[in-house]
């Protein structure tokens, strides 16, 4: 296939951390997405014990064992957002906690600061993230402030050539109007990370709400899934980001439905 995949934290819904370090090298994956704590409880359809690596110094060590132990990278650090009423200067422990995990990136959103203010802040958050030797990457979501991917390179280029690349979200990408071309003919330099799922062409409804509970496993939907990913330079990490809701609220196992993505998105792609 030539890329090797990952395991986003989403797809895991709310699995502690060193759970998703092992099921992503029992099934042959070579990278996580990864945050500080757990997500939200609506994310956690499994009922998963609480967990937080801020707060739990013990987990923190086993995560960083398990890391190095089954051949994981964190290839995503995941929870930046940038704010109207937070610091960026706040992030810095978190930030450093990161860096003590190993992760090559981290990935900051803006749900919708104003834009210029966003800006500046992503340009702080860039600046913390090299200090601390990570790769600094600026997602974009129709839902965010930054939209599109023209807009994410924008914010690049605010930020400065070579402190910043654009995570690249397949269900974000298609609909926003992005489209394989654009993939095709953006330097590879500035692809920091791909996240991939499928999912019907046109939404309905709220679209955070079905980037939750409608992604779909790569070949299922109308993207063109395929044709995406022959564009991406050689070798790049694919994050996959289905989170299986009705699959986990149904009982079946994590490590069943998340073997079946990662088992379907290797046929699709051979």
């Amino acid at each position: 296939m030539g890329h090797p995949l990952g395991l986003e934290l989403l797809t895991v819904l709310g699995m502690d951390p060193v759970q998703h370090v092992t099921l992503a090298a029992d099934l042959g994956c070579k990278a996580v997405s990864m945050g500080l704590s757990q997500l939200p409880e609506r994310f956690n359809p499994h009922g998963y014990p609480a967990w937080s690596l801020r707060e739990d110094a013990g987990l923190l060590r086993e995560v960083k064992a398990a890391l190095t132990d089954r051949g994981v990278a964190i290839s995503i650090a995941e929870g930046l957002e940038v704010s109207s009423s937070v610091d960026p200067g706040e992030c810095a422990p978190d930030l450093d906690m990161f860096a003590e995990l190993g992760a090559l990136r981290v990935r900051a959103v803006d749900p919708g600061t104003e834009r210029s203010r966003a800006l500046d802040q992503l340009a702080v958050l860039a600046e913390m993230a090299a200090q601390r030797g990570l790769e600094f990457s600026i997602e974009f979501s129709p839902a965010l402030t930054i939209r599109t991917l023209d807009e994410a390179l924008d914010a690049v280029r605010h930020v400065g050539e070579g402190k910043a690349t654009v995570l690249i979200d397949s269900m974000h990408l298609f609909r926003s109007g992005g489209s394989v071309r654009q993939i095709a003919e953006l330097d590879p330099a500035l692809i920091g990370h791909v996240q991939l799922s499928d999912a019907p062409r046109r939404g309905e409804g709220d679209y955070m709400s079905e980037a939750v509970s409608g992604r779909m496993i790569p070949g299922q939907g109308e993207l063109p899934m395929r044709e995406f990913v022959e564009a991406l330079p050689r070798g790049q990490v694919l994050g996959l980001k289905v989170p299986l809701m009705a699959a986990a609220a149904s009982g079946r196992s994590a490590r069943d439905y998340v073997g079946e993505i990662v088992k379907r998105t290797r046929e699709l792609l051979v």
